[in-house]
């Protein structure tokens, strides 16, 4: 039976937090609706401090912020973008439209039809987090829909240059220097100025995650997105020092981020915790990653592989790094996980940064029923049928006849009796009426 060493916070003290921000979305939503651009502009002044006549940047503004980069920091992006580009179009070269003759002269089909328009949030109040913009603009970029629009806050009281770079050589159609709710308010709920989205993507704080959920039904949505997560599953093949690197380094996203270490060696859990306390003495994130790891981080000692998956599934984590003599046993026996990071070689920041896979990914559990951002979620699968001979109008017509019957749909059925009467050149009373 699994030991904790360490436990995290309880499911109350989360609920009454998350109370709070639903709340403060609600109100902030129903103000935006309402006064649309006035609101737009007094909730950027009051929350970032920034005041513009129009948040969209300019060509000139774009240019600008690529000036500030250098030919390294654009080359850098420029790497990271085509690893997310490439995976990205293998994924949507995966994807098929289909069409299949099912019975003789009957046609079935679908087709995954890119949707009009996205809105991508991209993260950069408290650090300038230029890798969401390739995740999502690429993404959707890929998947074919014709208008990706961006929005990010303002980083230090103006546009971030790395930000606005990594936003125009993905291929955003254009770019808002907007933050918080009122960027996610104003591209799902359009103003004067900003054309509504049908899709809302990228992750954000608790504030952007409530309102993309409030929003959702009006909009689609990515998914359900929570504080960043991750999962170091363990054995006495790797070290302390690793593990601890490697939980620190995702609870620096903020003071809520649950960072766990599940293991099957005390003495590696042990270890790890005394490392842990080591490096938030000289890590220049502590500030934030201590609070996450005190308030939020776990340490759990089980007795075996089986068991490890067991727990593993269900925490559900959005990212679970897996360092023991075989990480294969757990490609292939766990189901619920936002992404698996196999071996010691790779880690978490990988994912985020540079390697390709898509690092938007769910969050309080929603990896039982999701996975990550993909170019899936930008496509509609839409099918369509055709019946091509009398034939097989009628005999489709007389099985839903008598289906509909034992519904009591008279309308559907007389749909179905129609088309028997007419292609099957058969008598049958019109539905609901005796014969």
């Amino acid at each position: 039976m699994a030991t904790w060493l360490k436990t995290g916070a309880d499911g109350e003290m989360i609920r009454s937090a998350d109370r709070e921000v639903r709340d403060t979305v609600e109100r902030t939503l129903a103000d935006i609706e309402q006064r649309g651009d006035a609101a737009i502009r007094d909730l950027s002044i009051r929350f970032d401090k920034l005041e513009r006549d129009d948040y969209r940047l300019s060509d000139a503004e774009i240019q600008g912020c690529l000036d500030q980069l250098t030919q390294r920091d654009l080359d850098d992006i420029a790497f990271a973008q085509t690893q997310v580009r490439n995976f990205a179009q293998h994924q949507r070269d995966a994807l098929r439209d289909i069409e299949v003759e099912t019975l003789p002269g009957v046609i079935l089909g679908h087709k995954n039809v890119p949707v009009n328009a996205a809105g991508c949030y991209v993260p950069g109040g408290k650090y300038p987090l230029l890798a969401s913009a390739h995740m999502s603009v690429i993404t959707a970029k890929v998947a074919g829909v014709p208008r990706v629009i961006t929005c990010a806050p303002p980083y230090q009281g103006k546009p971030a240059p790395a930000i606005v770079a990594a936003q125009h050589l993905a291929g955003a159609d254009a770019i808002y220097c907007l933050g918080g709710i009122q960027a996610v308010g104003a591209m799902a709920l359009g103003t004067a100025s900003i054309q509504a989205v049908d899709m809302l993507v990228g992750p954000g704080n608790a504030f952007v995650a409530e309102a993309k959920r409030q929003l959702f039904g009006r909009v689609g949505i990515d998914l359900f997105a929570g504080p960043t997560e991750t999962l170091v599953i363990a054995d006495d093949s790797v070290d302390g020092e690793l593990c601890a690197t490697d939980l620190l380094g995702q609870a620096e996203h903020g003071p809520d981020s649950p960072a766990i270490l599940l293991t099957t060696s005390e003495a590696l859990a042990r270890d790890t915790i005394a490392q842990v306390a080591r490096l938030l003495e000289i890590l220049p994130t502590a500030g934030i990653a201590r609070k996450a790891w005190e308030t939020y981080g776990q340490v759990i000692v089980a007795d075996s592989d089986e068991e490890m998956v067991q727990i593993a599934d269900k925490i559900a984590s959005e990212h679970v790094q897996v360092m023991t003599r075989d990480p294969d046993y757990f490609l292939t026996h766990m189901r619920n996980y936002g992404a698996l990071f196999l071996g010691p070689r790779t880690n978490v920041a990988f994912g985020d940064k540079a390697i390709g896979t898509n690092h938007t990914l769910p969050t309080k559990g929603a990896a039982r029923y999701t996975g990550g951002l993909w170019v899936g979620k930008f496509l509609k699968t839409c099918t369509y049928q055709k019946v091509l001979t009398d034939d097989a109008s009628a005999m489709i017509g007389e099985y839903c006849s008598r289906l509909c019957a034992l519904e009591g749909f008279a309308g559907h059925g007389e749909q179905a009796n129609i088309r028997v009467r007419r292609y099957g050149h058969r008598d049958v009373p019109y539905a609901g009426i005796p014969s």
